[in-house]
């Protein structure tokens, strides 16, 4: 008797229902290993945890009776993705995992998976697949790590896939897709997906980690990528999120992109992420005419020894400036992302990234606490001094700092939500307005932050 579901892709991310996060996205890495999968004629299914409950995952899983059961997974949920593999460890006779943390350290899967695969997913699971279900020895496969009797073997990496086109789009049939419409247009009133046009990133910042799709950088061709965005607009979206790292990285790229959405006549909205020096005005314009609705900014401080020296991000803050101003002049959203409180700050550059930010035109804006993931230079400038146990501090904010800073929680958590209401009142006040009740806010809060430890 042959099983009912031959793959069975798993990920393992449970939102809170008080969660309604701008960036809530079906499984994209899983969605093109079904693909790929699919087209060899080997029955599929994701299960994605995001609108599920444990209880109701593991009745899915156990009905499906998967040959090879395959979990995503990275630093974030690291915990849970072990935990539901050890419940469904004997529904399966092959268990493995990939994603970003399993990549960079495979050791701590390896005690509860039979596999790893590290990098690029689409090839490697292939194979391995291929090997499980022709009687080979899944070891052989190339680009995974295993144990074997308590000693762990890591085999050959699997190369990148350079023609990035040849990949087939995710098979998005298999995504929870009216859940993820109803999600968007419930919170935010209209229907968002995601899908990514690039891989790779030759930018180093010292916080963010690329353990999958590396430095060098793949592109898709215009038609190629606005086709897949005919097919997301029938799936019955009218947004799309571009998960690049950055999707601006070659202006000549973006310049044809938006001229093929405009050749085919396409009537969808999107958004994407930009670096503020990869962007300029006329690049604005032809995004504007193809339908950009929002450009979110990765600006990360306002302070321009800490985004050079500290952060590693190499762009000054007239830059951003001039970046943000490009974008609303060509009427398009504006986001930006912050992080406060990063090793090497001081009261000041906090309040400097604070100030920096009401004064933008911006109509979105994230403050976080620095984020140490492993394979970044921020993590391994810290990894000997982070937290094992959860912090008690505010709980209005869902984030912890994770490591000894010279900041306690409490006090960069009360930057955030001064920096949250300045920006609020700015956003709803006017200019006008901030000068009546945000600038003694601002004033009065800035004492405050500057005498809390």
């Amino acid at each position: 008797m042959s099983p009912l579901v031959d793959v069975l892709l798993v990920n393992p991310i449970f939102k809170k229902r008080w969660n309604n996060s701008p960036f809530r996205f079906p499984p994209l890495g899983l969605g093109y290993i079904a693909s790929i999968l699919k087209q060899e004629n080997y029955t599929v299914k994701i299960i994605d945890c995001t609108f599920k409950t444990e209880a109701d995952v593991l009745n899915e899983i156990k009905k499906s009776e998967p040959q090879i059961i395959g979990f995503y997974s990275m630093y974030s949920i690291e915990k849970e993705s072990i935990s539901l593999a050890k419940r469904v460890r004997d529904m399966t006779g092959l268990l493995v995992v990939g994603g970003p943390l399993p990549t960079i350290e495979p050791s701590n899967f390896l005690k509860d998976f039979d596999a790893v695969i590290m990098g690029e997913g689409e090839k490697i699971m292939l194979e391995l697949t291929r090997n499980y279900f022709n009687s080979k020895d899944f070891r052989k496969t190339s680009g995974i790590a295993y144990n074997d009797k308590g000693k762990i073997h890591y085999n050959r990496q699997s190369s990148i896939i350079k023609d990035i086109d040849s990949i087939p789009s995710p098979a998005r049939e298999l995504f929870d897709n009216e859940s993820y419409k109803n999600y968007y247009e419930r919170y935010f009133g209209h229907k968002m997906t995601s899908m990514i046009s690039t891989r790779g990133c030759p930018y180093n910042c010292d916080f963010c980690s690329k353990p999958i799709f590396g430095d060098t950088v793949r592109l898709r061709s215009p038609k190629n990528i606005v086709d897949e965005m005919v097919s997301i607009k029938e799936l019955g979206y009218d947004v799309i999120w571009f998960a690049d790292d950055c999707f601006t990285i070659s202006k000549e790229r973006v310049i044809e992109i938006c001229k093929e959405i405009i050749s085919q006549n396409l009537d969808i909205r999107w958004q994407c992420l930009s670096r503020a020096d990869t962007f300029d005005t006329e690049m604005a314009q032809h995004m504007k005419k193809a339908g950009c609705q929002r450009i979110y900014f990765g600006l990360e401080s306002g302070d321009d020894k800490i985004l050079k020296t500290i952060m590693k991000k190499d762009i000054r803050i007239q830059t951003a400036r001039e970046g943000i101003k490009a974008a609303s002049s060509a009427d398009i959203e504006t986001g930006a992302f912050f992080i406060l409180g990063y090793p090497g700050e001081s009261n000041e550059t906090i309040l400097n990234t604070i100030d920096f930010a009401i004064s933008l035109p911006l109509d979105y804006v994230s403050f976080t606490l620095p984020y140490p993931i492993p394979g970044t230079g921020l993590y391994m400038k810290l990894k000997n001094s982070l937290k094992s146990k959860k912090s008690h501090g505010m709980r209005l904010i869902n984030q912890r700092l994770e490591f000894d800073s010279e900041f306690s929680e409490s006090k960069l958590k009360f930057a955030i939500i001064k920096a949250a209401v300045q920006f609020r009142i700015m956003k709803y006040l006017g200019r006008s307005g901030y000068k009546i009740f945000g600038h003694p806010f601002s004033w009065f809060t800035d004492k405050i932050f500057r005498v809390l430890r």
